[in-house]
């Protein structure tokens, strides 16, 4: 099964960065995930002001630059996830966002886990 792990949280977090302790400890993690063949990609992503929205709305089409001030929280990271289970996608989700609440006890954030669906 494959899941979309998504990390979330205000863009206030994203001026400083991380603490250097947890981008080691996430990158010993996400090493240890890729050998194991849970992880099977991931990344971070820049801040709302270098993305782009595009919106269809009452059938017209709109393109916005960034930032998007009015979003309380921006997807910061995410990762697909190779597991036999939803019990096994918690896990490793559950697992990842503890290594923040270690290294950077003062950040807030959410992630959302996605089952998703195999298409052809």
């Amino acid at each position: 099964m494959k899941f979309l792990a998504l990390v979330k949280s205000s863009e206030k977090y994203r001026t400083a960065g991380p603490p250097q302790a947890l981008m080691e400890a996430m990158g010993r993690y996400v090493q240890e995930s890729f050998a194991s063949g849970r992880v099977i990609d991931t990344g971070g992503l820049k801040p709302s002001s270098a993305a782009i929205r595009v919106r269809i709305e009452q059938g017209k089409l709109t393109v916005t630059d960034g930032p998007f001030t009015e979003a309380k929280e921006v997807i910061g990271g995410w990762a697909i996830l190779k597991v036999s289970s939803r019990a096994e996608a918690l896990e490793n989700c559950k697992a990842f966002m503890d290594l923040h609440r270690q290294y950077w006890p003062e950040w807030d954030g959410t992630s959302e886990v996605f089952e998703m669906e195999e298409y052809g």
